[in-house]
């Protein structure tokens, strides 16, 4: 592979069709979300290699919650328990892990890890890791839309003060906007993934369920994100 690629600062992805890629082949969902964990742990060390400065991965969606309470309850448990273990391996690899999402209705297993974690590599200085858990992004649009008018409201800022930069340094986490957003298995839409960070991001749709999304399959995407030209509106 041509290592002369131009890398994407900030990769996305929808982590998508753990379920199908299980039924295919009898097995249950959970079994499933296993592989996609086990292929993330893989996944998310080769992407840092590559050169990828920021990563966030869209791990449960706030719509998720209603799915069957056994498949819920499940995911809960690998977030708490599963997720823990790989992220103080992270933390020994100097990558900095935080969380986008609201606290609520998470359980308080999945809320202790989150801070632990995060209070854990806050002064880490390699690649961000971003976990999107509980996540939506039009209701991150409101919750920061509600932060800023507070801050409006205490004298803290005037109007005037509000613009783009602003709106983004109080999302849930201030990161560098999305150069390439990845949805595995085909769908063609963003379902509610960081709308706001995704304004200018290159979007690519392999037909792959996630978890067979290997090493290979990310240096396709690369080499599609190469071959880009991003105008960002201009010529």
């Amino acid at each position: 592979m041509n290592t002369e690629l131009n890398i994407p600062n900030h990769v996305a992805i929808i982590l998508d069709g753990n379920r199908r890629w299980a039924r295919k082949r009898g097995m249950t969902p959970q079994e499933g979300h296993y592989k996609g964990f086990t292929n993330l742990e893989s996944l998310a060390d080769y992407v840092f290699a590559k050169g990828v400065k920021v990563l966030s991965v869209y791990a449960f969606s706030t719509e998720n919650f209603s799915r069957a309470k056994d498949e819920v309850d499940y995911l809960m448990d690998l977030f708490a328990v599963a997720f823990k273990k790989y992220f103080e391996r992270q933390n020994k690899n100097n990558v900095r892990i935080v969380f986008s999402g609201r606290r609520e209705p998470l359980p308080k297993k999945v809320l202790k890890m989150i801070d632990e974690v995060t209070e854990k590599t806050k002064d880490n200085t390699g690649p961000i890791f971003n976990i999107c858990v509980n996540y939506g992004g039009r209701p991150e649009i409101v919750d920061t839309t509600k932060k800023i008018c507070e801050m409006v409201k205490n004298g803290e800022i005037s109007i005037d003060d509000i613009d783009e930069d602003l709106f983004t340094k109080n999302l849930y986490q201030d990161l560098p906007a999305i150069d390439l957003m990845i949805r595995t298995s085909g769908e063609l839409r963003l379902s509610n993934f960081l709308l706001w960070q995704n304004a200018y991001a290159e979007f690519y749709f392999p037909e792959v369920e996630f978890p067979g999304f290997d090493e290979k399959e990310f240096d396709k995407a690369l080499e599609v994100f190469d071959k880009r030209n991003r105008r960002f509106g201009g010529q």
